[in-house]
């Protein structure tokens, strides 16, 4: 490959390929630390109000629920919430990358391919994930801040479960990857979007929808 050719890259669904435990546990953990009862109980009842779409499926509520997951924590500290994010990486996080995973990031550093991590998480909790991973690019939500305190919403752009070929295409255009040539691994139904923008897409421990699709579409299968 000449220096002037597109590079490939590797896209990886955190949630579910990497990462076992889901994105509203972290929304939980965070907001049952909030300063004082009444606090924590009002920032969880504003997470546990994101969980009813959840069950509805990424596909038909995508950045409804992601933004509605991290309203709770409204009114909570900078310094907090870096704190509360590098707690739950070393409680639950840490020691939580699946086996499949660790092999299916190894094959892609060995076969040269850019690693990038996709996540609904915020980047308070998902950062350390993406530094002990060694992820070239963490693709995140990150919450809007003022003067030092959450605001409760997201910064644009959004990330849902159900990531997209336009955002596909303009993260590889401002990265000189190549599409068609690159890999992406998800767990869930959501991901379909992203696997069916890619050249070479995997499911990875599949739920009952995404091993639908991938029988459907032929595309390969891991299990671990």
């Amino acid at each position: 490959m000449t220096d002037d050719a597109p590079r490939t890259a590797a896209f990886f669904r955190l949630e579910g390929v990497l990462l076992r435990r889901p994105t509203l546990a972290a929304a939980a953990y965070l907001a049952s630390n909030g300063q004082g009862v009444g606090e924590r109980v009002a920032r969880l009842g504003n997470v546990a109000l994101a969980a009813p779409l959840a069950l509805l499926g990424e596909l038909r509520v995508g950045a409804a629920q992601a933004r509605m997951t991290w309203m709770g924590l409204r009114g909570m500290s900078e310094d907090r919430l870096v704190l509360l994010g590098e707690e739950y990486f070393e409680e639950y996080l840490k020691d939580d990358v699946t086996d499949v995973g660790k092999e299916l990031l190894k094959q892609a550093r060995r076969d040269g391919r850019r690693v990038v991590l996709v996540s609904d998480n915020v980047d308070h909790v998902v950062g350390p994930v993406a530094d002990l991973l060694g992820a070239d690019d963490l693709i995140c939500n990150r919450l809007e801040l003022r003067h030092g305190k959450a605001t409760g919403r997201l910064e644009e752009p959004v990330i849902s479960g159900n990531v997209a070929g336009p955002w596909l295409r303009r993260f590889a255009g401002e990265h000189g990857v190549s599409v068609d040539g690159s890999w992406a691994y998800g767990a869930s139904g959501a991901d379909a979007l992203l696997l069916s923008a890619i050249g070479q897409p995997c499911a990875v421990n599949p739920d009952r929808q995404l091993r639908r699709l991938a029988k459907d579409h032929d595309w390969p299968v891991v299990d671990g």
